[in-house]
């Protein structure tokens, strides 16, 4: 019997945690990313660029078609690719930036929770997708316009999906998780941006100075034990910081 993890972005960052964290415990882990890891035999590894959404169905479908439903006990989808955009202010956003930008962070998740959820249909295991949002879903920074937006479109979908599943005989569960504060990248991105484009950078500098920031493998830790003991209960948004 076999317990699945596919996951977005699982080359870095959280992704890489979780993805390691998951490995750990027993799972088959395949990863959907742009980048590689070399030498890193324990995933199975998918390229994908997932601002262009017209490529998702195809790797998706190709994953599916070397998984077993009759052997499958778990079967999970964390969507966790993500996206800052660029830092500053909307009028001073191309359209093709504010494209990619969307593209990435909320019509990637919502075309792969649609096929995650078609695919298995008729899978009689335990199915779940987790959503990686963000506190900034429900807080607005000055300069992250189409980050807060398209976190703010990922627990609406959280929400609108956990209804259509939730009295389906072999219905998907769906939560959104807010990691906190990450050592990741995208930390980096924010404590470089010019003062002048991004008002609140000195409080992600304090962030960084103070030793605020959560390791991705901290993270990783405390999202799987949530999943283990039964918290990421269908349709609940919840950050891990108040758990």
């Amino acid at each position: 019997m076999e317990k699945i993890l596919i996951i977005t972005g699982g080359s870095k960052g959280l992704g890489f945690g979780l993805a390691t964290k998951y490995h750990k415990k027993g799972y088959r882990v395949i990863s959907i990313s742009r980048s590689k890891i070399e030498k890193f035999y324990s995933l199975e590894q998918y390229q994908c660029d997932l601002s262009k959404t017209e490529t998702i169905e195809s790797v998706l479908t190709e994953i599916f078609s070397h998984l077993d439903k009759n052997s499958t006990t778990n079967l999970t989808l964390i969507n966790n690719a993500g996206d800052l955009g660029r830092i500053n202010t909307i009028e001073n956003l191309t359209p093709s930036e504010i494209n990619y930008t969307i593209q990435v962070n909320l019509i990637a998740p919502l075309v792969l929770n649609s096929l995650f959820i078609k695919l298995s249909k008729d899978w009689n295991c335990k199915k779940q997708i987790f959503n990686i949002s963000s506190g900034a879903a429900i807080n607005p920074y000055e300069s992250w316009v189409m980050y807060c937006s398209s976190k703010a479109g990922i627990d609406m979908m959280t929400k609108v999906i956990s209804k259509e599943q939730k009295d389906l005989e072999y219905g998907v569960s769906i939560v959104s998780i807010y990691p906190g504060i990450v050592d990741t990248d995208m930390q980096a991105q924010a404590r470089s941006a010019p003062r002048e484009n991004f008002k609140s950078v000195q409080r992600f500098i304090d962030f960084y100075e103070h030793g605020d920031l959560y390791t991705p493998k901290q993270v990783a830790e405390k999202i799987y034990h949530l999943d283990v003991t039964g918290e990421l209960k269908n349709g609940r948004i919840l950050d891990v910081r108040n758990i």
